[in-house]
């Protein structure tokens, strides 16, 4: 399963580096950025299909090791870039200062929130924990809303800086694979912290039994 989940991680991306530098996701300036948000959603909810439906995937997810997903999203403090791109006249304000400095606060905590885990695996079910992840999901999903009303909202007037440098490549790589997949990372914490703290059954509900808290990163046993 884990060789399956990064074969897919793989061709999305190489699908979304192609689909990009064709042109295919950009949309014509004052044009809802349709091709943006299904490729930043879709992606979401093909894996809450998977979870609620799949057992070896759901089971993969209940696995993750909390520690390395969680240094992941460390990487996010590059959202400094954003506040670059804005000072070069490359992305509007209204959109970079959000995003910019929202990625910024949870990259730089991520190493703190890491710290926590390895010192004590408990905290993984703490509402500290959950409310880190959850402001997660929230910065992300404000950003891709004010991306996209900013660009159905531009008017291509001379000199107007828009949001439309984030549907061609390097940038579209942000909005199409990068967004999900700090989402995902977010979600598979979030189930997780649920499963070891014991509130939710393993493998659906015809399992019988709730599942029992168990350290970060070590796997369910197969079934």
């Amino acid at each position: 399963m884990r060789r399956f989940i990064a074969s897919v991680l793989a061709l999305w991306f190489v699908a979304v580096f192609v689909l990009g530098g064709a042109g295919v996701i950009a949309r014509p300036i004052g044009s809802p950025p349709i091709p943006i948000l299904i490729g930043a959603v879709g992606p979401v909810i093909a894996f809450l299909a998977a979870y609620a439906a799949w057992p070896a995937f759901r089971e993969s997810v209940l696995s993750l090791d909390l520690v390395l997903a969680t240094s992941i999203q460390g990487w996010r403090a590059a959202g400094l870039g954003f506040l670059a791109l804005y000072a070069h006249g490359v992305l509007p304000g209204a959109f970079a200062y959000p995003a910019g400095l929202g990625d910024i606060a949870i990259g730089v905590t991520a190493p703190w929130v890491v710290l926590a885990l390895i010192r004590r695996p408990g905290f993984a079910t703490t509402r500290g924990f959950v409310v880190w992840n959850l402001l997660g999901i929230l910065d992300l999903v404000v950003a891709l809303s004010l991306g996209g009303l900013i660009s159905a909202l531009a008017t291509g007037a001379t000199g107007e800086v828009t949001t439309q440098p984030m549907a061609r490549l390097p940038l579209v790589l942000v909005p199409a694979y990068l967004v999900p997949l700090f989402v995902m990372l977010h979600l598979s914490a979030l189930f997780q912290a649920r499963y070891q703290a014991g509130v939710v059954r393993p493998f659906g509900a015809h399992s019988g039994r709730i599942a029992r808290p168990r350290p970060s990163g070590i796997s369910a046993p197969s079934r």
